[in-house]
C-alpha cells in the first residue's frame, strides 16, 4: 500500500473545524522562499510551486531511475504548505498581498536525505528544463502550536484566526510569532476543481504559555 501522510498523520493534516493545541515534531521539507502577491499569473509564487512539484515528483519517482534512495518506499506526495508573514506588521493585512513574504514547502519522507534532495534538484533541472536551484532542503521544528481547519476562501481566514485567538486566551496561551515561528497554512483542496466556499486549509500558529 502506498504511504499517504494525510491518512497516517490525521492529527497534523485533518484537524477539526475548531481549535486544538498540539506538539508538532521536526519535519523535513522542500522549500522555496519568495515575496509578493501569490495570485499574480505566472508570478514568482506560481514559479515556486512549479519548482516544488518538479523536485517532489522527481524524488517520488526515483525508484524508476538508476538512483536508489536508502529506505525508500512508495508514497503520495504530501500537500502544498506555506509559511507567511509581512514585515513590520503584527498579523496580516489581506488587502496588501504585494507585501506578502512566504516560504512554500512540500514535506519530505524522513528517508530522503540532503544528498537525495541534491540529486533530485539536479535531475529536475535536466528533465523539466526549469531552474530548480532556488529549492532548499529545510528542517523545521514547529513545536507547540494551535491549529484548526478553515473552510472557505483564503480572504476569510481572519474569522478563523479570531476563533483560534479566543481559544488560546481561554486556555492560558498566546501566539508566539517570530522570524522562525510563522503563520502556517496547509492546502488540502485543489482550487482548480473546488469552489472557494469549500476550500479546506489547515491554519496553524506557534504558541506559548501566557506569562
Amino acid at each position: 500500500m502506498v504511504f499517504d501522510f494525510k491518512k497516517e498523520y490525521k492529527e497534523f493534516y485533518m484537524p477539526k473545524s475548531s481549535p486544538e493545541i498540539l506538539m508538532i515534531p521536526p519535519m523535513n521539507f522542500i522549500a522555496v522562499r519568495g515575496k509578493g502577491n501569490p495570485n499574480v499569473k505566472d508570478g514568482t509564487y506560481q514559479q515556486a510551486i512549479e519548482v516544488l512539484y518538479s523536485v517532489a515528483y522527481t524524488l517520488k519517482m526515483s525508484y524508476k531511475s538508476d538512483y536508489k534512495i536508502d529506505g525508500f518506499f512508495q508514497y503520495v506526495v504530501p500537500p502544498l504548505e506555506g509559511f507567511w508573514w509581512q514585515e513590520e506588521i503584527n498579523g496580516f493585512d489581506y488587502n496588501n498581498k504585494d507585501n506578502f513574504r512566504w516560504i512554500s514547502v512540500i514535506r519530505l519522507p524522513n528517508f530522503i536525505k540532503k544528498k537525495d534532495f541534491d540529486w533530485a534538484v539536479s535531475e529536475a533541472v535536466k528533465k523539466k528544463k526549469i531552474d530548480c536551484t532556488l529549492a532548499e532542503y529545510m528542517t523545521l521544528n514547529e513545536g507547540l502550536c494551535v491549529q484548526m481547519m478553515h473552510i472557505g476562501p483564503f480572504d476569510d481566514e481572519p474569522a478563523s484566526v479570531a476563533i483560534m485567538d479566543e481559544y488560546l486566551k481561554s486556555k492560558g496561551y498566546e501566539n508566539d510569532f517570530s522570524e522562525s515561528r510563522l503563520h502556517h497554512e496547509i492546502y488540502l483542496s485543489d482550487i482548480r476543481k473546488v469552489t472557494p466556499e469549500k476550500w479546506k486549509t489547515v491554519i496553524r500558529h506557534p504558541i506559548r504559555k501566557r506569562l
